[in-house]
């Protein structure tokens, strides 16, 4: 079992940047696939972006390309999300999840572990 922890979050105004981080404990952080959702108000948790466990392969949602980038750091057990030039549509609470499947990366019920998310709002 993994335990995940966000923070990063905070108020930004349109065309800044947030870097959200998400700290895992508990089991090896290298066999975990990783993933970053978010989930506006009255709206579904909708897949941002993903790492593979150890070849660093990316994926990302539409909406995230070009803006947002993932990636992991294996020695101190974090993932982050990195984002510019945010968008009032991008308001939201992000979350950060985890898989040890192999199942697909952009399904929300593909992972086991979930943090207690964190909030981004961006201003206009």
């Amino acid at each position: 079992q993994v335990q995940l922890v966000e923070s990063g979050g905070g108020l930004v105004q349109a065309g800044g940047s947030l870097r959200l981080s998400c700290a895992a404990s508990g089991r090896t952080f290298s066999t975990y696939r990783m993933g970053w959702f978010r989930q506006a108000p009255g709206k579904e948790r909708e897949f941002v972006a993903a790492i593979s466990r150890r070849s660093g392969a990316t994926y990302y949602a539409d909406s995230a390309k070009g803006r947002f980038t993932i990636s992991r750091d294996g020695a101190k057990n974090t993932v982050y999300l990195q984002m510019n030039t945010l968008k009032p549509e991008d308001t939201a609470v992000y979350y950060c999840a985890a898989t040890e499947r192999g199942s697909n990366y952009y399904y929300k019920s593909s992972y086991d572990y979930w943090g207690q998310g964190t909030q981004v709002t961006v201003s206009s």
